[in-house]
């Protein structure tokens, strides 16, 4: 199977977890060895960003800060930030031509100084999947995969992301799940 990096996968009606029910993954790996996506339309409604900087010893700016997202239900406690190409970080992943992945608290800082990137999610966890594993969730019609587009990502309202990210290529997600089959 071709790698699924930087690609969308958007949960169908026969997804058996409940955690990834209507649930937009945006694939930062896949090999394999496995995969790693994170959930984009996932706001955690208890978490705040300001909090998280200020047990970070940073600075909390005057401005508005996003939501943090459950990014999904593997190391919940650790910090990822999902982030624009046109900034530059140290230790960052390149994902896709136009998205990063990193980690490093250096982000933060420049977030907070409002010298961060342009547009960026901050999530708490990840998905992951072992060898096979996300093959046959795809073979069990669980997922659709479709290239991913950094508008639904970082500008689409989160309550819509999953059914706008299928729209964009002329599904209605909501009754998808209902005609899906093997060939």
């Amino acid at each position: 199977m071709e790698s699924l990096q930087g690609n969308f996968l958007i949960s169908t009606a026969k997804m058996p977890d409940p955690r990834f029910r209507e649930k937009l993954i945006f694939m930062c790996g896949h090999t394999e060895e496995g995969a790693i996506g994170l959930v984009v339309n996932n706001p955690l409604p208890d978490v705040r960003l300001d909090e998280i900087l200020k047990s970070a010893d940073i600075p909390v700016p005057a401005f508005e800060l996003p939501p943090v997202y459950l990014g999904g239900p593997v190391e919940m406690g650790s910090g990822f930030i999902l982030y624009t190409a046109e900034y530059n970080a140290p230790n960052q992943m390149q994902v896709s031509a136009t998205v990063c992945l990193s980690s490093d608290p250096v982000i933060l800082q420049d977030i907070a100084r409002n010298t961060g990137p342009c547009k960026y999610l901050f999530l708490l966890g990840y998905a992951g999947w072992g060898a096979g594993q996300l093959e046959k969730e795809l073979t069990d019609n669980g997922w659709l995969t479709l290239p991913a587009e950094d508008d639904v990502i970082f500008n689409t309202p989160d309550s819509i992301k999953w059914k706008v990210a299928a729209q964009k290529f002329g599904i209605d997600i909501t009754t998808y799940g209902d005609v899906v089959g093997n060939a």
